[in-house]
């Protein structure tokens, strides 16, 4: 009986040992990860199940090693960390506006009823016809402005009766005819004709006295004309609007002596330079946007109005700390770069910014100058921050 139990014993020893060594041999303080794809983790050797290259032996970092990151160089290599110095630099504020071109107001000219009349004629009938200055416009029926066109006749013909009438003042009553048919729309000439000729027609043609495009047109044939009425908008397109939208966010930036270059999606390359010509003080309450408005030359008539427009607003360039814009990773809880503690060893810091243009960034606070900091692959780093601690590095710094 002892010899069977005896036996029993070291059968189950020796396959207890056998186990042990079937068991996979482990370095304690390591694990295995692999560069390219970072969410594979193992803790023995091996190859990456993705992409089949080698996997990476990677130190585990202790619960005191919590404030920085530490990669392999093979790490750092394939992720193109590169690492660079924070340095004062000269750097301009640089907004970029959407915007329309539109017709400047302010070359815009009104033809407008001199008289009460009905509008017999139009020789131009459509919005976007070009005028030219000389060019007529419509003609007009006035009962009140014929009468007065045979008054002015008759004065005329009776002049030389009256010129001698000591009474009268003839000249000065056929000054004031004059006077007021030109003060209801006749040129110099048309008196002066009518005067040669002894006769009035019944319809007044009116003439243009600017060169441009109808903007507005508010009559049609046929319609009655009070004094005052506003028929025919003429704008010229020798200066031209661009009308840009700014949220209530970027006003803070905006610099009324800011220098305003305007770019054109429809005309490739070219860029004109203008001035801020007006800001709109009342914000749209629904959109929370305001109208901000570039004035520019266009000589050439190259602009047309609804064509779509870029504003750049550049500000004058100041000296600061300044960073490669890629080396800033943002988001609602703030701006944060990567120091390098050393080639391996990287820090989140958390920053204040301020100007920004194409490629670089200003930083007011959280550095200083001459800081190693990782100017390529920001993004990569907090992606292995966030996998290694299991939250995102600006989320643990805000707290």
């Amino acid at each position: 009986m002892k010899q069977i139990i005896f036996g029993l014993f070291l059968l189950l020893f020796c396959s207890c040992k056998g186990l042990e060594k079937e068991q996979p041999i482990t370095e304690t303080g390591y694990y295995y990860t692999c560069s390219m794809d970072p969410q594979v983790v193992s803790d023995k050797p091996g190859k990456c199940p993705i992409c089949k290259m080698e996997l990476t032996k990677v130190k585990k970092q202790s619960s005191e090693a919590g404030g920085y990151l530490e990669l392999s160089e093979q790490q750092i290599k394939l992720g193109n960390i590169q690492i660079d110095s924070i340095q004062n630099g000269r750097i301009g504020d640089e907004l970029v506006l959407t915007g329309t071109v539109n017709f400047d107001q302010m070359h815009a000219n009104t033809i407008s009823a001199r008289v009460n009349g009905r509008m017999e004629k139009l020789y131009f009938k459509n919005l976007g016809d070009y005028v030219k200055k000389g060019d007529p416009v419509f003609e007009l029926y006035s009962e009140e402005l014929n009468n007065a066109k045979q008054e002015y006749l008759l004065l005329l013909d009776k002049q030389r009766a009256f010129a001698n009438e000591p009474l009268i003042n003839f000249q000065q009553l056929l000054q004031a005819a004059k006077h007021k048919l030109l003060l209801w729309g006749m040129s110099e000439k048309q008196v002066a004709e009518m005067a040669t000729n002894k006769k009035a027609s019944s319809n007044t043609v009116y003439y243009s006295s600017v060169s441009g495009y109808i903007t507005q047109l508010n009559f049609k044939e046929g319609d009655y004309l009070m004094e005052g009425s506003s028929l025919v908008k003429i704008s010229d397109l020798n200066q031209v609007w661009v009308e840009a939208q700014a949220y209530t966010s970027q006003l803070s930036n905006i610099n009324i002596n800011s220098q305003a270059i305007t770019r054109f999606p429809d005309l490739a390359g070219l860029e004109l330079r203008g001035s801020i010509a007006f800001v709109n003080p009342e914000i749209n309450p629904d959109t929370r946007i305001n109208l901000l408005r570039v004035s520019i030359p266009n000589k050439e008539h190259l602009l047309k109005p609804g064509m779509a427009a870029y504003v750049v607003l550049k500000s004058p360039p100041k000296k600061s700390l300044t960073l490669p814009t890629n080396a800033v990773i943002r988001d609602a809880h703030g701006a944060m770069v990567w120091v390098a503690l050393s080639a391996t060893k990287f820090q989140p810091v958390m920053v204040t910014t301020g100007l920004e243009n194409d490629d670089h960034i200003e930083i007011l606070s959280g550095l200083k100058n001459g800081m190693a900091i990782a100017v390529s692959g920001a993004y990569l780093l907090t992606s292995e921050w966030v996998f290694k601690k299991g939250a995102k590095p600006m989320e643990m710094h805000s707290h």
